[in-house]
C-alpha cells in the first residue's frame, strides 16, 4: 500500500506527464502553423508517448489500491519564435521532468517502498532517452542554422517518427 506522501507525489507526476502531452501538441500546431509538418509529427509522436508514461502512473496507482487524482491542466505557451526555440524547450522540459522523477525516488526511498522505487527505475532509464533525443535535435537545429534546405531535410527526417508503443513502455513497462 502507497503512503499518503508517495500517493500524492505519483498523483502530481500522473498531472505532470498529462501537462507534458498538452504542451507537445501545442507544439505540434505551432510548427503545423509554419508548414512543418515533419516537425508537428514528431511532437505529435512525443505527446503520444508522454500519454503512455502518465497512463503508466496512472495504472500503477489504481494497482497498488491509492485513489487517481487528475487535476488542472495548465495552458501551455502556443508562439514560438523558431524551431530551434521550440526544440529548446522541450530539452529543459525533460530535463524539469528529469528532476521530478528524481525527487520520487528520493521519497520512495526515504519512505523504503522498494515495489515504487522499482516502478520508477524504467522512468529513470526513459528520461535518459528523453533528454538525449531533444538534444540531438536541439543540436541539428543549431548545426542547421538559418539554412531553409537543412530545416527542409531534418522536416522530412522527423517526419519518418511513428509512435512504437512497446518501446515508449505501454505493456506492462517494457521499454
Amino acid at each position: 500500500m502507497l503512503s499518503d506522501r508517495m500517493s500524492t507525489a505519483l498523483n502530481d507526476q500522473l498531472n505532470a506527464e498529462l501537462y507534458s502531452a498538452y504542451l507537445y501538441l501545442s507544439m505540434a500546431a505551432y510548427f503545423a502553423s509554419i508548414n512543418l509538418p515533419g516537425f508537428a509529427n514528431w511532437m505529435r509522436v512525443q505527446r503520444l508517448e508522454e500519454l503512455t508514461h502518465a497512463m503508466k502512473f496512472y495504472d500503477y496507482l489504481v494497482e497498488s489500491g491509492a485513489r487517481v487524482e487528475l487535476k488542472q491542466i495548465d495552458a501551455p505557451p502556443t508562439e514560438w519564435s523558431s524551431p530551434l526555440e521550440v526544440a529548446e524547450a522541450v530539452l529543459a522540459h525533460e530535463r524539469k521532468v528529469t528532476g521530478l522523477i528524481h525527487k520520487l525516488v528520493d521519497i520512495a526511498i526515504e519512505e523504503r517502498d522498494h515495489a515504487t522505487n522499482a516502478f520508477l527505475q524504467w522512468y529513470v532509464n526513459e528520461q535518459v532517452e528523453e533528454e538525449a533525443s531533444a538534444d540531438s535535435v536541439v543540436q541539428s537545429l543549431k548545426r542547421i542554422g538559418d539554412s531553409p534546405g537543412g530545416i527542409f531535410m531534418l522536416d522530412r527526417e522527423m517526419g519518418q517518427r511513428v509512435f512504437n508503443p512497446m518501446v515508449s513502455g505501454i505493456h506492462g513497462g517494457v521499454g
